[in-house]
């Protein structure tokens, strides 16, 4: 299946096309966290989350076809497997110090965030845009984007960013002595026929 033979919809876009490999590389990424090293982890953390930033402030919220909201498929189970692996993967580097919380406005001491819980959040967005999107059905197809990129502006695009300003300071701080092996960042192209393979995968 080619994009060129794909309907003319902002489903369809080459923008959106990108975003949804990015989307879809991205969670990957979290459900084969613990195959990776810590380091691993972070480097192609950095990487993979400033792509996602990228690609999804570059789109605009369309206009959506239904009144109802989009169907919800990550469970809790999902999403606290998604939590504990790289809780556990990170250990004592998962807690860093929140200077954006709402709170922070009323309280005179530090208030501890976790990378995990921020990465698990983006997860569930991001997979449930997925699960969406496969069904194929343009019209769901675009509220469940409109959906996502709503919640892009609400809460998982700072929480991101958080997540991403905390493996930054990993990365480049030198107090990481997870030094078991020297894997070079992570970094692949974007090709939109993967993305289309992606779409015809049954095996989510």
């Amino acid at each position: 299946m080619k994009l060129e033979g794909l309907p003319n919809h902002f489903v369809y876009s080459p923008a959106t096309i990108e975003f949804m490999t990015v989307v879809a590389e991205t969670c990957l990424f979290l459900e084969k966290s613990m195959e990776l090293s810590r380091k691993e982890f972070v480097e192609k953390g950095v990487n993979i989350l400033s792509l996602l930033y990228l690609k999804t402030s570059m789109l605009e919220i369309p206009e959506r076809s239904y009144d109802d909201e989009t169907e919800r498929f990550v469970t809790e189970e999902d999403y606290n497997y998604i939590k504990s692996q790289i809780e556990v993967l990170l250990g004592d580097k998962d807690t860093y110090l929140e200077t954006f919380h709402p709170d922070m406005a009323f309280s005179d001491t530090p208030i501890a965030a976790f990378i995990s819980e921020n990465m698990a959040d983006i997860y569930q967005e991001l997979k449930d845009l997925a699960a969406n999107y496969q069904l194929g059905e343009t019209e769901i197809m675009n509220d469940a984007i409109a959906t996502c990129l709503e919640a892009f502006g609400e809460h998982w695009g700072q929480k991101l960013l958080n997540a991403l300003r905390a493996m930054h300071n990993i990365k480049y701080s030198n107090q990481d002595e997870d030094s078991e092996d020297e894997s070079a960042p992570y970094h692949k192209d974007i090709d939109r026929n993967d993305y289309i393979d992606f779409l015809r995968d049954d095996d989510f």
